[in-house]
C-alpha cells in the first residue's frame, strides 16, 4: 500500500478535528457569555418596572381590546420575584391590575393616558381616580399621561389642570411622565406635581449616546434635575436599552449592552438613592409598527416570557449558539458524507475543510434569516 494511502485516514480525522474547532470557534466567539455584576438576586429586589398586559400577538389598536386577567396573574407572579413595583400607562382594561399587585405583594404606579381625545382621556382620569382611591395600600403614586406633551396632543396649561383635578380627589402622590427636554420646555408642569417623572433613554436621544457614554448622560441629566427642580423628588421613569434592532450612530443594540446598561444603572441609582422605573418587563412586538423594528425589543424578558439574562447571570448576545454549533456539526458530516472518501491527501485535508466553511456559512446565513424574520 502505497504511503500516501496510509496517510489518508489520519489526515482526513485530523482536518475534521481541525474543522470541528473551526466551527466551536465560530459560534462561541459570537455566543460568548459575558460576565457582568448582577443587577438583581434572590435577596435583592430592584425597584419598578414598565408593564403592559399584551400577548405578544396583541397590541393597543385591537378592537375590541382583550385583556387576559390569567396573562395578568402569570406576569405579575413573575415580576415580583425581582421587582417590588411595577409601573402601568393606561386604566382600559387593566381594572384588575391592583388586585393581581395586592395578590403578589408589587406596588403600582398607576398610569392614565392623556391623549387629544377629551372623552377618551376624561375616562382614563375617572378610573385612575376610582382604583387609586379604592386601592390605598397598593397604589404607591398615579401618572397623569405618558409623553402627552411629546406627541403634543395637550398643552402644557391644559396639562396642569388635569393634574391639580387629580390631585385634589386623590391621597397619593401626582405626577405625569415624559422625556427630560419636555419638562423644561413646559416649566408651568412642574409645579403641579409632587414629583417629577422623566424618561432618560440614551439609545433615542437627539444626539444617541453609545454604550461607554451612556451611563454618564443619564447621571448627569438626573443631577440638573435635582438641582433644577429641588425640593421636589425625581423618578427616572423610564430607562433601558434594546437587545435588537438598528444601530443609531454608536448606540448598537444587543443583549449584552442592554445588561450592561441595566446592571450598570442600577447599581448607580441605588448608590445615588435615586428612585427609578425600568423600561420594560417584557418585550413587547407591536411597538415595531411605530418605531421600527428596535421598538420591540426594551424588554427583561422576551414576548415569550423567557428571561434575557438582563438582570444577572452571564449574559449572551447568541445564547442559543450551542444549537447552531450541532446543527452546522451535523451538517458539515452530512456534506463530507455526500462527498465520498477522499482519493488524495490533498482531498482529504481540504474537504473537511471545505465542508465546515460552507456549513458556518449556512449556520450564519441561518441566523440572519431569523434575525430578518423578527424585524
Amino acid at each position: 500500500m502505497p504511503s500516501s494511502t496510509r496517510l489518508l485516514l489520519p489526515l482526513y480525522l485530523l482536518a475534521c478535528l481541525l474543522a470541528l474547532l473551526g466551527l466551536g470557534g465560530l459560534w462561541y466567539g459570537l455566543g460568548k457569555p459575558v460576565q457582568l455584576p448582577d443587577a438583581a438576586s434572590a435577596t435583592h429586589k430592584l425597584q419598578c418596572a414598565s408593564y403592559t398586559p399584551f400577548d405578544k400577538d396583541q397590541s393597543p389598536y385591537d378592537r375590541p381590546l382583550r385583556l387576559r386577567p390569567a396573562r395578568m396573574d402569570a406576569d405579575l407572579a413573575l415580576l415580583a420575584e425581582r421587582f417590588q413595583c411595577i409601573r402601568t400607562y393606561s386604566q382600559t382594561g387593566l381594572e384588575a391590575i391592583p388586585a393581581l399587585a395586592r395578590k403578589h405583594g408589587l406596588k403600582v404606579m398607576l398610569g392614565a393616558w392623556v391623549n387629544a381625545h377629551s372623552a377618551d382621556t376624561e375616562k382614563e382620569i375617572e378610573l385612575l381616580i376610582a382604583a387609586a382611591n379604592a386601592n390605598p395600600d397598593v397604589v404607591s403614586a398615579v401618572i397623569v399621561g405618558n409623553e402627552t406633551l411629546l406627541r403634543k396632543e395637550v398643552t402644557g396649561a391644559h396639562l396642569a389642570t388635569l393634574i391639580a383635578r387629580v390631585k385634589s380627589q386623590v391621597k397619593v402622590p401626582v405626577t405625569y411622565a415624559d422625556v427630560w427636554e419636555f419638562w423644561l420646555q413646559h416649566p408651568q408642569v412642574a409645579p403641579a406635581v409632587d414629583f417629577l417623572t422623566i424618561h432618560l433613554l440614551p439609545y433615542w436621544e437627539d444626539d444617541p449616546r453609545g454604550i461607554d457614554e451612556a451611563l454618564a448622560h443619564v447621571a448627569d441629566v438626573r443631577r440638573v434635575f435635582g438641582t433644577r427642580f429641588a425640593p421636589k423628588d425625581v423618578l427616572i421613569g423610564e430607562t433601558g436599552w434594546p437587545s435588537e434592532g438598528r444601530q443609531r450612530e454608536t448606540a448598537e443594540p444587543s443583549r449584552v449592552n442592554e445588561a450592561r446598561f441595566i446592571r450598570g444603572f442600577v447599581a448607580m441609582a441605588e448608590s445615588n438613592g435615586w428612585h427609578y422605573n425600568l423600561i420594560e418587563a417584557f418585550d413587547q412586538p407591536w411597538k415595531r409598527a411605530n418605531e421600527g423594528a428596535v421598538g420591540g425589543y426594551w424588554g427583561l424578558y422576551d414576548a415569550d416570557r423567557q428571561d434575557k439574562g438582563v438582570l444577572e447571570g452571564p449574559v449572551s448576545n447568541l445564547p442559543y449558539w450551542p444549537q447552531w454549533l450541532l446543527a452546522s456539526a451535523l451538517l458539515m458530516v452530512l456534506m463530507l458524507m455526500l462527498a465520498g472518501r477522499p482519493a488524495t491527501p490533498a482531498a482529504a485535508m481540504l474537504l473537511p475543510l471545505l465542508a465546515a466553511f460552507g456549513a458556518g456559512c449556512l449556520g450564519l446565513w441561518g441566523e440572519l434569516m431569523r434575525t430578518h424574520a423578527r424585524f
